[in-house]
């Protein structure tokens, strides 16, 4: 390497906040792009190795600016869950997987839309061509179901609204 001044430039550093509250506010609004829990800011900022003090300030100031709503945010994810086809127990999984508080589950819940014609729909399309009396072929379509969050009361009700035997 020829340097005609006979002197070479020191690389250049990276811009960063110096100091560790303005890191933390740089953290925050990166990860805030994308909606979140109060816990999970908390819990990525102590990843990423902030002070508790800078932690509470932070989250303190994402309240206050509206950059945090755990009542909004359970409500995007119960919408969100149900417009996929999932039921109540399968919501309340995720709700409780993002750390959201579970006194605002009720009314996250309260916004779903009726099982009824989702249940209905899965049904349909899980039997399609199919005997909904068979034993076999209706308890596959019924844990499927399950395992998509319907509780067992709203899947024997959606089979008999299919026309499969009570048994």
């Amino acid at each position: 390497m020829n340097d005609p001044a006979g002197e070479l430039e020191p690389p250049k550093k990276r811009k960063t906040p110096a100091e560790p509250l303005e890191r933390a506010k740089k953290w925050a609004l990166d990860y805030l792009k994308r909606p979140h829990s109060e816990k999970e800011l908390r819990d990525k900022l102590k990843e990423k190795g902030c002070a508790q003090e800078d932690i509470d300030t932070v989250t303190a100031l994402c309240l206050d600016y509206g950059f945090l709503d755990d009542g909004e945010y359970a409500g995007m994810i119960a919408r969100h869950y149900a417009a996929m086809g999932y039921g109540p127990g399968r919501v309340r999984t995720e709700l409780n997987r993002r750390s959201v508080p579970k006194e605002l589950w009720d009314r996250a819940m309260e916004e779903l839309p009726e099982d009824t014609d989702t249940i209905d729909r899965l049904l349909a399309a899980r039997l399609r061509g199919r005997d909904p009396n068979d034993r076999k072929e209706r308890d596959k379509a019924a844990a499927a179901l399950f395992r998509r969050g319907f509780s067992w009361d709203e899947i024997r009700a959606a089979l008999r609204r299919y026309g499969a035997d009570d048994e």
